[in-house]
This record gives structure tokens, C-alpha cells and sequence, in this order.
């Protein structure tokens, strides 16, 4: 059985990250959705409001599981007996960050694989930033936010 865990901070998740989630769910048995702590992050949802955005999203998605992490990931990754780390690029520049954290992980723990999920092209610009700015100024977020979180985001992000 491969495991496999999607770190990020998912605030909200956006129908980039669920294109991914639903990806990955297809090609590993068990995905773990992990929302992350990052101390250096100020977020707009709470833990527990972006773990319920999460599972609205995918409550068809049988494999899947929300899980709240903390810590390194590839720690969090083998506590929870995952040997992938599904990570997300949209561009060059994601890719430039993204193989420093998968190198450091590699040389953490050699045993995890990272795997990355390139963005379909009509959802490489998008990410939580941009949803939640469109949002808070009243405009259109149908091709940003899954539908089944859009009025959740939308008043929370209400001016």
C-alpha cells in the first residue's frame, strides 16, 4: 500500500490544490491532506475551519484524509507512514523552491520520495493569496474556489 501526504497551508484550498488532490488520489492508495503549521504565516482560516473546507471538498474522495501536521514534513510524512510527498508546481519559480525543500528532505530521510504534480495550465496563475484578495473585494472567485466552499470563503472574507 503507498502512502502519500500533500503538505501546504490550504487557506482556503483552491481548485488548484483539489486538481492536485483528486491527481494524486488516482495514483496513490492512501493521500493525506496535511495542513501544515507555519509559524511565519498569518492565516485567515483557523486549522479546524480549513480541515472542514477541505473535506466539503473531497468527501468523495474516499482515500483521502485530513490530518493537521506541525513540524518538518518529511517527519510528519514518516509519523505517518508515508513514503511520498506530493508537492504542486506552477512554475519555474515553484519548481527553484520546491527542489531545495525535496533535496532537504531526501537528505533528511532518503526514504521519502517527493513527487510533484505539475498545475494544469488553466490553473497555474492561482493561488490562495489571489482567491482570497478577489474575495475580500467582492469579485467573482468561480474559477478560484471549488463551489462547494465558495459561500464559506466569501463571508469570511466579506468586507
Amino acid at each position: 500500500m503507498v502512502k502519500a501526504i500533500y503538505p501546504g497551508s490550504f487557506d482556503p484550498i483552491t481548485e488548484g490544490h483539489l486538481d492536485i488532490i483528486k491527481r494524486a488520489a488516482k495514483t496513490f492508495d492512501v493521500l493525506y491532506v496535511a495542513i501544515m503549521v507555519n509559524p511565519e504565516k498569518h492565516y485567515t482560516f483557523d486549522q479546524k475551519e480549513r480541515a472542514e473546507l477541505i473535506k466539503k471538498c473531497c468527501k468523495n474522495l474516499k482515500n483521502v484524509k485530513v490530518v493537521v501536521g506541525e513540524g518538518l514534513t518529511v517527519n510528519f510524512a514518516k509519523k505517518m507512514g508515508c513514503n511520498v510527498i506530493v508537492r504542486g508546481i506552477r512554475a519555474v519559480t515553484d519548481y527553484e523552491s520546491e527542489l531545495a525543500l525535496a533535496t532537504s528532505n531526501m537528505t533528511l530521510n532518503d526514504k521519502i520520495e517527493t513527487i510533484f504534480f505539475v498545475s494544469r495550465p488553466e490553473l497555474s496563475f492561482l493561488s490562495s493569496s489571489i482567491a482570497k484578495e478577489i474575495a475580500s473585494f467582492g469579485g467573482d472567485i468561480d474559477k478560484f474556489i471549488p463551489k462547494a466552499i465558495q459561500q464559506d470563503v466569501k463571508k469570511k472574507l466579506k468586507k
